[in-house]
């Protein structure tokens, strides 16, 4: 995602690779040589496949699947939203296409690496017999399609045996990272009801070894649906020493006993020798949760679907994001953002994936460059915050570290500075493909970003993927060029959700996505489309907060934050800055009596890091007289996010009559201009 005006400099154009090889570009010659339509360029590609959608999905399965029947009715048999419904009749399992042999598929699977650096590979027929051995685990313990299986795990190799595991048994997966607090996890797996739980003893993060045993034994007994746990004892055992700087690791293996439910240490639960078997689902069947920053309540449990996430791994990673069979495909991510689902669906398309578990800040900020080094990484995906960390540290990866195999990096997650964008294409690799892609949790996959045969400008998004009838819209529904909009999506796609947990109505769905424009999803972005054709995203157009690529939700906070004891109520506000950073202020009223002490500050930053993550720690803490809501109570977030962002005051405040304590807006309005943070 970019933030900026200058999209006159050229810094990559299509080469022959690009133009042959490419995903898209093989796509293309297909269509002409097994379908007949011939197109002149991408807007072209483009354009054929929003006008002819059916069209276009029943050629992408048939590009990637060649010879293999879907056995749908139709593609899209109702293209109505929300309610679109997609190959009724088709049976299409997400492990049993990820699994599958694949042409010019390589033989490693997964590398798993960590801040030691030590690269473990496991093979494409040592990863199928892994998945096939948890499965018959779980077919054991008479887990199924009514189940959910949840992780609360790192991004280890585990978790991706585990989340294929599920789906080949027809189970829903659903998983938190362990950084997140017991808190935080409840609001997520207790609307999830999971049957199955996988937890980890801890994990590595910069240099430090966080043991989380007592917090996975917290979860254990809160989840009563529980029939089965398995452990992983990810730190225990007899590990080589950390490096310098790190602390000891534990040397005795994690006392597992006393659980009130059946349970298995991993060795144990993958042990079984069995055959790889996938239940025959529905092409709509649930195959995971993703969730919801939460900004309005508990998170939302975003339900997709095996064969519209199949779709997905095609059209978007494939496709749009170019992913090969030949690549070895890196995500710098966690098991709690939709990056890591993405990136394992690389195996879909016969890529090796590596899961690194750790902090691309370890290593004096050089983590990311060295694994990328050491495992000889072509596809990088990265967020916006680690580039820019580099290029204003001025670093030159690329003198520092053999990235002679890297060949694209996927940037996203937040804005980048066009500076920056620079910066990648001379100190990391003059010969990169460098795209920058937006897409989002909710339907897991990239609305716009890049493509392989469309030049790459500084600052600037090329297009919308293929299939993705984007648009920018002004409130009334009206088309916007060259000024920023709402970030519309006019016709489904697969990956869509096909519904949320606890919404059997379908009314929190519909609020959710289609309350502004009847019938037209709200992606929640402001996003500009210039005339030719390029775009570029400026933040969050809800109250949603987006810290380096991770979508917290407010409520998370607010439910921490005001029963700290002096604390009578707060506003936390995400603030997308034009400089490609991004500001997270909390403002908090105090108790009559009560100041804003060194002591109060720290009992809530302390409280927000053990309770939900470090990452909620806010920016800055600021007291104020009042929160302005609405008369029916809700705390106005969009409004002041608009006025730190430079927002006329006018256009923010019609209507000061129904809103209580309407002079709020001019306090912020006047911290807007004070806070250095906030000014040019």
């Amino acid at each position: 995602m970019i933030a900026s005006d200058d999209a006159a400099e050229v810094l990559w154009r299509p080469d022959a690779d690009a133009l042959q090889r490419s995903q898209v570009a093989r796509f293309r010659d297909w269509l002409a040589g097994e379908r007949e339509p011939r197109f002149a360029d991408y807007a072209a590609l483009h354009r054929w496949s929003v006008d002819q959608s059916e069209d276009f999905w029943d050629a992408v399965w048939r590009f990637f699947r060649p010879g293999v029947d879907l056995g749908a009715d139709r593609i899209l048999a109702d293209p109505r939203m929300p309610g679109a419904r997609w190959c009724p009749g088709a049976r299409v399992n997400f492990a049993a296409e990820l699994l599958r042999p694949t042409d010019g598929e390589s033989p490693v699977a997964v590398i798993a690496i960590d801040e030691r650096q030590q690269p473990v590979e496991i093979s494409r027929d040592e990863l199928r017999r892994r998945v096939a051995g948890l499965a018959a685990t779980l077919r054991s313990a008479g887990i199924g399609p009514d189940d959910c299986v949840a992780g609360y795990l790192p991004n280890v190799a585990e978790a991706v045996i585990a989340l294929l595991a599920a789906a080949s048994v027809g189970a829903t997966w659903t998983s938190c990272s362990p950084d997140f607090g017991v808190e935080a996890v409840l609001s997520r797996f207790e609307q999830a009801e999971p049957s199955v739980i996988i937890v980890a003893d801890g994990y590595r993060y910069n240099g430090k070894v966080f043991d989380r045993t007592a917090q996975a034994r917290e979860l254990i007994t809160a989840l009563p649906e529980l029939r089965l746990v398995i452990t992983i004892d990810l730190l225990a055992g007899s590990l080589p020493e950390p490096v310098e700087g790190q602390t000891t690791v534990v040397d005795h293996l994690v006392d597992w006993s006393g659980l009130a439910v059946d349970h298995r240490a991993w060795p144990e639960a993958v042990a079984p020798e069995a055959e790889l078997t996938f239940a025959e689902v529905e092409f709509d069947h649930p195959l995971w949760v993703l969730w919801s920053s939460g900004t309005t309540g508990k998170p939302k449990g975003i339900v997709q679907s095996h064969g519209g996430i199949v779709m997905a791994v095609f059209a978007s990673i494939g496709l749009g994001s170019d992913v090969r069979a030949d690549d070895r495909y890196f995500v710098v991510t966690s098991a709690s953002w939709m990056m890591w689902n993405y990136l394992v669906g690389g195996l879909g398309l016969g890529a090796t994936v590596i899961l690194y578990d750790g902090s691309p800040a370890a290593a004096d900020g050089d983590a990311v460059w060295q694994i990328a080094e050491r495992t000889g990484a072509t596809v990088l995906g990265i967020g916006a915050g680690y580039l820019d960390a580099g290029f204003r540290a001025g670093k030159r990866p690329g003198a520092d570290h053999d990235l002679s195999r890297l060949r694209a990096i996927l940037q996203t997650g937040s804005t980048l500075p066009a500076d920056a964008w620079r910066w990648v294409s001379t100190a990391v690799s003059d010969r990169c493909w460098f795209a920058s892609v937006s897409g989002g949790t909710d339907i897991c996959a990239v609305l716009v970003g890049a493509s392989q045969l469309l030049p790459v400008h500084a600052g600037r998004m090329a297009a919308p993927y293929l299939g993705v009838d984007l648009h920018s819209w002004d409130p009334d529904g009206h088309d916007l060029i060259g000024t920023e909009g709402e970030l519309v999506i006019t016709k489904p796609l697969p990956s869509m959700p096909i519904g949320l947990l606890g919404d059997p109505t379908g009314e929190r769905y519909a609020e959710t996505y289609f309350d502004l424009f009847p019938g037209v999803w709200r992606h929640g972005d402001w996003i500009t489309i210039f005339p030719d054709g390029t775009a570029a995203i400026s933040g969050r157009s809800d109250a949603t907060l987006n810290r380096q690529g991770i979508r917290m939700g407010s409520a998370d906070l607010y439910g921490v934050v005001e029963g700290v004891p002096g604390v009578a109520d707060s506003l936390v506000i995400g603030v997308e800055l034009p400089d490609g950073g991004y500001f997270l202020p909390l403002f908090v009223v105090t108790e009559p009596g009560v100041d804003l002490d060194p002591a109060l500050l720290d009992r809530i930053r302390t409280e927000l890091r053990t309770r939900l993550s470090p990452r909620h720690v806010p920016d800055a803490i600021v007291e104020v007289p009042a929160v302005p809501r609405t008369l029916t109570g809700k705390k106005l977030e969009v409004p002041v996010k608009r006025i730190l962002r430079g927002a006329d005051l006018a256009a923010v405040s019609g209507g000061r009559g129904s809103i209580t304590h309407p002079e709020m807006l001019d306090w912020f309005a006047r911290y807007a201009r004070t806070e250095p943070r906030l000014t040019p």
